[in-house]
């Protein structure tokens, strides 16, 4: 399975979940290739916030070697599962995309963890160092909820 997580810059949330859904699948033998983008290039090339990669670190997820990436149209056939952190980066998702058959593909992430309630995950860009814990914490737990739903399709899919 091949799983793209998305924000807007692809320095705060998206490397975040991608670092801990790796660790996380490693762990439970959850077969997936996973890489983040950013829909708006201010920081492509960049590594990821120093906040995401000290509250990560704290969590031994290092996600220090990343670096920032445009999201583009051919991610939508590269990838079986886009998550969106948030309603405008599926937006954005959405007009980049134009009219395509893969669009069923990208969805909300918190929609795994809150089905139907069609929640952003908090940008911490914008606050202190307490947002980006509870951004970990969000994204941890949404994390553990995408290994319970996939790992057992794939643990049924070899049986």
């Amino acid at each position: 399975m091949r799983i793209l997580m998305v924000c807007l810059g692809n320095i705060c949330r998206s490397p975040l979940a991608e670092g801990i859904l790796r660790q996380k699948a490693a762990v439970a033998g959850f077969q997936c290739t996973l890489d983040s983008a950013g829909t708006n290039g201010y920081h492509t090339g960049e590594a990821p916030h120093h906040l995401s990669q000290k509250v990560a670190r704290l969590h031994q997820v290092d996600i220090s070697s990343q670096k920032a990436r445009d999201f583009t149209k051919e991610d939508l056939e590269n990838f079986d599962l886009i998550y969106a952190m948030a309603g405008d980066v599926m937006k954005d998702i959405q007009q980049m995309a134009g009219p395509s058959e893969h669009l069923d593909k990208v969805t909300l992430f918190l929609d795994e963890l809150n089905p139907g309630m069609h929640q952003d995950v908090p940008d911490p860009w914008y606050g202190d160092e307490d947002g980006y814990h509870e951004v970990f914490d969000l994204i941890s737990n949404t994390c553990d909820q995408i290994i319970k739903k996939y790992n057992i399709h794939q643990t049924q899919a070899i049986q």
